[in-house]
């Protein structure tokens, strides 16, 4: 990403995509990993941008396993490749997700 985006996006206090250290826990079993994800705006928010012919159910699953391991309520898949953008815009709750940080975000819902 070239060093204006990333200055444009920090001006609307987003995070760039960035590459975060999460930890893997399965049946006793714990590892760090690296994962790079979409756009993440102060834990509460997390972008993902696709460029696709169609959204699939995969592209939803990995936005909603990203959101998990991020621990983010509430996730965006857009995908640019449509005439409308609005109609390329999937919006994406975490079951349990707080109800309270959900009605602060209540403009995107």
């Amino acid at each position: 990403m070239n060093g204006a985006c990333c200055s444009n996006w920090n001006c609307a206090n987003f995070q760039p995509p960035i590459k975060k250290t999460v930890t893997i826990s399965y049946k006793g079993f714990v590892k760090e990993e690296p994962l790079r994800c979409g756009i993440l705006d102060e834990c509460c928010l997390l972008i993902e941008a696709k460029s696709v012919e169609r959204v699939l159910p995969i592209h939803k699953a990995q936005l909603l396993s990203f959101m998990k391991l991020l621990n983010v309520p509430l996730g965006l898949l857009i995908n640019f490749n449509v005439t409308k953008l609005t109609d390329g815009v999937s919006r994406l709750l975490l079951p349990g997700a707080n109800q309270w940080i959900l009605r602060s975000l209540c403009f995107l819902l």
